[in-house]
Parts: structure tokens; C-alpha cells; sequence
């Protein structure tokens, strides 16, 4: 029996949210999973609690928003995912979550300076803060929008954070580099301790050798 493409992302996207709740990155029914799937999207629905998701329950709509399969609502976040594939077309999957430590500096809407060289895998020298808005709504995607240019993350005030990728998996490899990074960077705060930010220079000799090591592509 042959596996059409819908149903292996279906089938990704479940694996790859059931992984965030396990790890404490999308507590409760938080945050969103999708995919891009030809002229449209696939995404986790809306208060389904993952450890119960099931393949079938992913929701799919075409290029237009029109739901084409799926028994439940679209996650809320529908707007934000539809944004950005729509502004990036080599985006092909985005993971949102409420991880604790990125909300946290989101909640004080701090970006996430390069004081640790990782900061790379989501694209220049910091991650930015995109401003608040109320969640599911059309500005809150705009803000995103605009503090995701050149970037593949960018919290979100006073909510969360969004991770992007050219695959499902990068997506969600950055998604939790970016909160082991922002528990990393409220570490050294914690402990009144200055971090220490790399200049822009540095920053571009590791973008030229991640490219080499295949973290960015």
C-alpha cells in the first residue's frame, strides 16, 4: 500500500507535536504544528491534547483557507501559519510553542541576543521580540512577519514562539534550540551575570561554517 505525501506529514506532525508535549515545550493543548502540502496546509487542530492525536485529526485546507479534510477546527493560530507561507515560499512547516523559558523572555519582550553562537540556527545576530498582539488574530501575524525577516524564529510578546524550516524537522530542532538557548540566556540573568554578546563579525564566520557543518541551509 502506497503512503501518499498528506499522510506522512499527517503522520509527522503528530510524532513532532507528541514530542513537544513530552518535553514540556507545548504544555496543556498549547501551540500548533503544520506543513505546507501543495497550494496548501495541513495543521493541528484546534484543543485536541496531543498524547490523543491521531493522524486522521490533522487538519487539512487548500490555498483558499477552506478546510478539505479534518473533523475538528484548524488551530486558532490558522492566520499566522497562513502569513508566513504565504510571505516565504521555502518555508515548508512551522512549530509554535509556549516553551517556558522563550515565553518568559517573550513576556519581558526581550529578543534573544548572540551571547551563545547557536543563536545562528535561526538566522543573524538575535532573535527579535515581534510586538504583542491578541493570539489568532490577523495583526499578531503582521508583527510576526515582520520581526521573522531573514530570520527562521522570532518570539512572540507576551505568548510564545514560532520556528520555521525548509522541513518539519527543522522546525522543530530550532523550536527547542531556541528555548534551551533562552534558559541558557535567563541562567546568566538569574544570576546577575552580564552576558557577553558576539559582534557581528563572529556571527558571520558561524553562519559560514554552519553552512559547511549543514546546520543552515
Amino acid at each position: 500500500m502506497t503512503i501518499t505525501r498528506g499522510e506522512e506529514l499527517r503522520t509527522a506532525i503528530c510524532a513532532g507535536a507528541r514530542s513537544l508535549y513530552a518535553a514540556g515545550l507545548a504544555p496543556g493543548k498549547s501551540g500548533n504544528v503544520s506543513a505546507r502540502l501543495g497550494d496548501g496546509l495541513l495543521i493541528t487542530p484546534s484543543g485536541v491534547p496531543y498524547p490523543a492525536m491521531q493522524p486522521e485529526d490533522i487538519v487539512e485546507l487548500d490555498g483558499a483557507g477552506s478546510v478539505r479534510a479534518g473533523r475538528y477546527r484548524p488551530s486558532t493560530e490558522l492566520p499566522l501559519h497562513q502569513a508566513i507561507y504565504a510571505a516565504h515560499p521555502t518555508v515548508q512547516a512551522i512549530v509554535h510553542t509556549h516553551s517556558p523559558h522563550a515565553t518568559a523572555l517573550s513576556c519581558a519582550r526581550r529578543s534573544l541576543p548572540a551571547f551563545h553562537y547557536m543563536i545562528a540556527v535561526a538566522g543573524g545576530s538575535e532573535v527579535r521580540c515581534a510586538d504583542y498582539a491578541t493570539f489568532g488574530s490577523e495583526q499578531l501575524a503582521a508583527y510576526a512577519l515582520g520581526a521573522l525577516e531573514d530570520r527562521k524564529a522570532v518570539l512572540l510578546a507576551n505568548h510564545g514562539v514560532v520556528g520555521v524550516g525548509e522541513d518539519l524537522e527543522e522546525a522543530l530542532n530550532i523550536a527547542v534550540e531556541i528555548e534551551n538557548l533562552a534558559r541558557q540566556y535567563l541562567l546568566l540573568l538569574a544570576a546577575h551575570l552580564e552576558p557577553i554578546v558576539l559582534d557581528t563579525a563572529e556571527m558571520q564566520r558561524v553562519h559560514a561554517q554552519f553552512a559547511d557543518y549543514g546546520y543552515t541551509r
